[in-house]
């Protein structure tokens, strides 16, 4: 089965991932597309009329226009906003990988796209030894990572890039989130230009900081419209229309002591390898 999608990762917690994942869906809804949306791992789900609830999950999907099972959607709700793997421990279930798979690869039978949105960044880890750089591997999705605007956004972004290409992972380009033209200084101006030249991964844009959209509401107000004019889609025109790719049909064993890619590339001379290239 031939299915097409992104894992939306971020140079750290709080960047802005949903919002970017959100706008992405909300652009390719409105060219016509049928969009899935997943976020496999809530820490942090919310009680509401009874039940948990992934606040992140609610407004992809309402920025998607799906109305796919919760049980597809955000198949983990877990109560503490902690590391995953720390939350799942805290109220004894254990995340398997291969139930992530499972659901991403119905949602990829139903939608033409599926937007997949991670947990912190790359190195955060579902459970132990096995990160979300881990799951993006298994569900065979390239890369769209997030980044901050300012200060500091460099390092975090090549770093980030740096790891996911060691790891074999495609990035696909980077959205920088979050922009304060008001405020922006000589930091703000050249950070995404250098990111790119050094990374060699595209950035796909700059979106502005949008007081009035909110997750926790959900309000997409503005959105679209600011995503429309911001980013570039057609740097990602090869990645969202790959031709004869699949879906991987071999599981991961279910066995948390096999130790994951990303653990194994951390504890490896490969990582101390200064002349390795992007």
């Amino acid at each position: 089965m031939g299915y097409r999608g992104l894992f939306v990762t971020g140079t750290d917690t709080g960047v802005g991932k949903t919002v970017v994942a959100g706008a992405l869906a909300a652009v390719l809804k409105r060219q016509g597309h049928s969009v899935g949306v997943m976020k496999p791992v809530t820490a942090g789900a919310v009680l509401q009329n009874g039940r948990l609830v992934s606040e992140d999950a609610t407004f992809l999907m309402l920025a998607a226009g799906a109305d796919d099972a919760p049980s597809l959607v955000s198949p983990y709700l877990l109560r503490e906003p902690v590391s995953p793997n720390v939350a799942a421990r805290l109220e004894g279930v254990e995340i398997d990988p291969q139930s992530i798979l499972l659901a991403c690869r119905t949602l990829a039978r139903q939608h033409d796209i599926v937007i997949v949105e991670g947990a912190g960044g790359l190195l955060v880890p579902l459970r132990d030894h096995f990160t979300m750089a881990d799951l993006a591997i298994l569900l065979d999705l390239p890369l769209l990572v997030v980044a901050r605007p300012n200060l500091g956004t460099i390092n975090h972004s090549l770093l980030t890039v740096l790891y996911a290409k060691t790891l074999g992972l495609q990035v696909a380009g980077v959205v920088v989130n979050g922009l304060r033209p008001e405020s922006a200084g000589i930091a703000e101006e050249t950070g995404p230009g250098i990111i790119q030249e050094m990374s060699g991964v595209p950035i796909i844009g700059i979106l502005p900081y949008l007081p009035d959209v909110s997750v926790e509401k959900p309000c997409l107000d503005g959105l679209l419209q600011a995503a429309e004019k911001a980013l570039d889609l057609s740097k990602l025109g090869s990645i969202l229309w790959p031709q004869g790719r699949l879906l991987p049909t071999t599981l991961m064993p279910n066995d948390p002591t096999v130790p994951s890619l990303s653990h194994r590339v951390l504890d490896s001379e490969v990582t101390k390898n200064d002349d390795r290239p992007f």
